[in-house]
């Protein structure tokens, strides 16, 4: 078909400060997965890739490259933070539209800000807004522009548009989400400057890592998580195709590592087991991390498989630790389960990461530190902190919406703001973020050092005196942050009292009212 496409997204990693001092990069999967579905249609297509890019200029000179039939701004859907969708990049997305426009080249826009708010989206300039998932939805779009099949947009599922003359926006009915994932091409991974992403993975952290997906979407009800894009569906690609693409991308590229971006990896029962089966038969030995839940990984054989597989590590949305907070959440775990799943992946040589959300409706100060307590007991390997974040179409945000102001997304994720009338203000939690990190940091740190003492090992490294030197630093900052920690909360503070326990390698085995 004589047409070209020109794919894009509006994540800008240098317009989010946070991310761009971890220098992580991932190329866009979501949208490499809608330009290898529709170069599979028979259309041309290209890619301009925002993630490494240092403006919304980059797009334009893109545009007046590749001089594309249609612009399609497709937002990664693996990206967590698109789905949180941020003014930063929700500003580039619209300025990217106007971009187009001024070219007259007609532009679609796909993903999870756009699903929510297609009004905005279809006002900045956009032609169609693809609802949801959105493959096969523009792959019907584009037959029906350039051959005239479907006659009319209005018989395309899963499509928001405003016809000619009118004003109200026309939503034409849902589309089914793909089942069969192993119909889809893998990503389209060649239209992307992998040896630039390679280069800045080895010079910064000095391995090299991949992504990729296993599966589509989550089943369960946590009522703070949104799902515009798949809603309560679960799909899972088989672990043949998963190990195929595998095979491919080492091949290719020689990660060192890969970064396994979906929601929930392995949900169906024996799909962990016959993915290690699979590859221990091709004799793949690529390290890589995942995302799962604790009730999930307490399965019989899962973690077992996950180790033979090569699993390093596992994050898991333990959230809080406080049962109270988790059944607010409706997450469906018990916070014994959380501790459990931890030990048991560090049995097997697994490491852990704990996902932990702070200042959900209804959590106080005794939850907080059940949490913070959580923390110390089943010593995870890495934590991420964020704070309740209320997004459209969840009960949380039904809950809140009547207390949200004018701001009711972060500006980029370094934020941290409270947008709703929260169990304490911005200031207190962004104090208690520093505090949390500069416990489990020095926590971590004198673990790794002590077992070196312990095996007496003289063989000192450049970063065992790095961690040295944070110990102290840490050490010496947490008292002055934990003593405004307790001013912020408003509860009477016990000075530094807490410090002789901080650094001290026991742990209590229940929670224990310490600020």
């Amino acid at each position: 078909m004589s047409a070209k496409i020109l794919f894009g997204q509006s994540y800008y990693l240098r317009f989010d400060n946070k991310l761009w001092e971890a220098m992580q990069p991932y190329p866009p999967l979501g949208t490499l997965y809608a330009a290898s579905y529709i170069r599979q249609q028979g259309y041309e297509v290209a890619l301009f890739d925002a993630m490494l890019a240092d403006s919304e200029q980059r797009w334009a000179e893109k545009l007046d490259e590749e001089q594309p039939d249609y612009a399609v701004i497709y937002e990664d859907n693996f990206n967590y933070l698109s789905k949180m969708c941020l003014l930063r990049m929700r500003k580039s997305a619209f300025e990217m539209i106007r971009m187009a426009r001024e070219r007259n080249i007609p532009v679609f826009v796909c993903g999870s800000d756009a699903t929510d708010r297609a009004e905005q989206y279809l006002e900045q300039g956009a032609d169609y807004v693809l609802k949801g998932e959105g493959e096969i939805t523009l792959a019907r779009l584009l037959d029906h522009l350039i051959t005239g099949e479907p006659a009319s947009p209005m018989n395309i599922k899963s499509l928001l548009f405003k016809p000619e003359g009118m004003q109200e926006m026309v939503k034409t009915e849902d589309r089914t989400n793909i089942r069969d994932l192993d119909m889809l091409p893998f990503p389209a991974r060649d239209l992307v400057d992998m040896d630039r992403y390679k280069r800045i993975w080895q010079e910064e952290h000095g391995y090299f890592s991949v992504n990729m997906v296993t599966t589509r979407g989550c089943p369960f009800h946590c009522n703070w998580c949104a799902k515009p894009i798949w809603g309560q569906r679960y799909n899972a690609r088989s672990p043949e195709n998963v190990v195929e693409e595998m095979v491919e991308v080492k091949q290719q590229y020689d990660p060192d590592y890969i970064w396994f971006a979906d929601d929930i990896m392995g949900l169906k029962p024996r799909w962990m087991g016959k993915f290690a089966d699979l590859l221990e038969a091709q004799d793949m030995e690529i390290p890589f991390q995942c995302l799962n839940r604790p009730d999930l990984l307490l399965r019989d054989g899962d973690i077992e498989s996950l180790a033979r597989a090569g699993c390093d590590m596992v994050w898991m949305g333990a959230e809080s630790g406080s049962q109270k907070v988790l059944d607010a959440m409706e997450k469906g775990t018990k916070v014994e389960q959380i501790r459990e799943a931890a030990d048991e992946l560090h049995r097997n040589g697994i490491k852990v990461g704990f996902f932990i959300q702070f200042g959900y409706p209804g959590e106080e100060w005794e939850d907080i530190q059940k949490t913070r307590q959580l923390i110390r007991t089943a010593k995870p390997d890495d934590i991420g902190i964020s704070v309740s974040y209320p997004l459209p179409g969840t009960k949380f945000y039904e809950r809140v919406k009547e207390q949200l102001g004018s701001k009711q997304n972060w500006v980029d994720s370094e934020d941290m703001d409270m947008m709703f009338e929260g169990p304490f203000d911005t200031r207190f939690y962004r104090k208690l973020h520093t505090v949390v990190h500069r416990e489990f940091i020095v926590r971590n740190a004198l673990g790794s050092l002590w077992q070196k003492v312990k095996n007496q090992s003289l063989n000192w490294t450049r970063k065992d005196l790095k961690d040295i030197a944070r110990v102290g630093y840490h050490s010496m900052m947490f008292p002055y942050d934990r003593f405004q920690l307790s001013r912020l909360s408003r509860i009477p503070s016990d000075g530094f009292k807490e410090l002789p326990t901080f650094l001290s390698r026991k742990e209590a085995a229940t929670p224990t009212p310490q600020a």
